[in-house]
């Protein structure tokens, strides 16, 4: 079968059989196209022989496949960290996958190794640093209150930043302080909110005048255009409040450099640190695996703290 067929087919198969988001099919597609630049620069020096239209996949092999891994290190002078270069070959994976599970002939995904990655560091805030930044805002301005809000909601349930940015109004159950929210793989858990953080959101919306859908959105239009607004463009996106996050981290005099995942990892270190466990975690995270959680162990473990104390003092 030729390569480009056989790709229209697994996008296909992505977006039908396997129902993957938007965000995953576009960066497969993104890595294929790669693939396939790799491949006609093959041809055009001589390596290969044709053209990239006739290039079928059973000429897959594990050299090609290497190669394009040392493509991809060179494209961008060997700047990519390990983990974005595993991230072309696991979609490589992917697709010799599906070929394999469809019964074509081609490269088996299982020769492809992946680069041992050093073990990922994550930053996260102390109790004190997360005061310093809540206390930036102005609880008395409409934008104090929203921007208070959305860190405490994060850092409250443990968001990702997507997940954040797609809550509407009607989503939200300020009495029972509890909500659905649909996550990767678009599956659905349920996250919890602290009283205080219901009681800044209830205060935002209480305070804005419009009748919008998104529960945080940007109030920066002017009302002669109120006509030509919907909710989409007063949408607030991971661009808008990474950046205000930083903003107010500096403010505080926090060095650190933080974004809106910051908050993410504050919430499950703040758990961690509090005595939950690393299962209970791993649900609130919502993470596939509980090897993704216990990089959390390596950041803060007050059990080995407490043992520590015990017998070295």
């Amino acid at each position: 079968m030729k390569l480009k067929k056989s790709i229209d087919k697994f996008f296909n198969w992505l977006e039908v059989i396997k129902n993957k988001s938007p965000k995953t099919v576009e960066q497969y597609n993104r890595h294929l196209k790669y693939f396939q630049s790799y491949i006609k620069q093959l041809i055009e020096n001589g390596k290969l022989e044709g053209n990239l239209e006739e290039f079928e996949i059973e000429n897959i092999d594990l050299d090609l496949a290497e190669g394009f891994r040392t493509y991809i290190y060179k494209k961008w002078e060997n700047s990519l960290s390990v983990k974005t270069v595993n991230a072309y070959m696991i979609t490589l994976r992917s697709f010799l996958k599906y070929l394999e599970k469809m019964g074509y002939k081609t490269l088996s995904p299982t020769a492809i190794d992946l680069i041992k990655a050093e073990q990922r560091q994550v930053e996260f805030l102390t109790s004190i640093e997360i005061e310093k930044l809540f206390s930036q805002g102005d609880r008395n301005t409409l934008i104090g209150k929203r921007d208070i809000a959305i860190m405490k909601c994060i850092y409250s349930t443990g968001l990702r930043i997507s997940e954040l940015c797609q809550l509407n109004r009607n989503d939200i159950n300020l009495e029972t302080k509890e909500f659905v929210v649909r996550g990767k793989w678009k599956k659905l858990r349920i996250v919890y909110l602290t009283d205080e953080t219901a009681k800044i959101i209830k205060e935002y919306q209480e305070a804005r005048n419009d009748i919008y859908a998104p529960l945080f959105i940007r109030h920066n239009f002017k009302w002669e255009n109120i006509a030509s607004l919907d909710d989409e463009s007063l949408r607030l996106w991971r661009f808008f409040i990474t950046s205000m996050i930083k903003n107010y981290a500096l403010k505080a005099g926090i060095l650190k450099d933080i974004s809106a995942h910051t908050l993410r990892h504050s919430f499950a270190t703040t758990l961690l640190n509090n005595g939950a466990d690393l299962r209970s975690i791993q649900e609130m995270l919502w993470h596939a695996s509980i090897t993704t959680t216990q990089v959390y162990t390596h950041v803060s473990n007050p059990h080995l703290k407490e043992i520590h104390k015990k017998f070295m003092n």
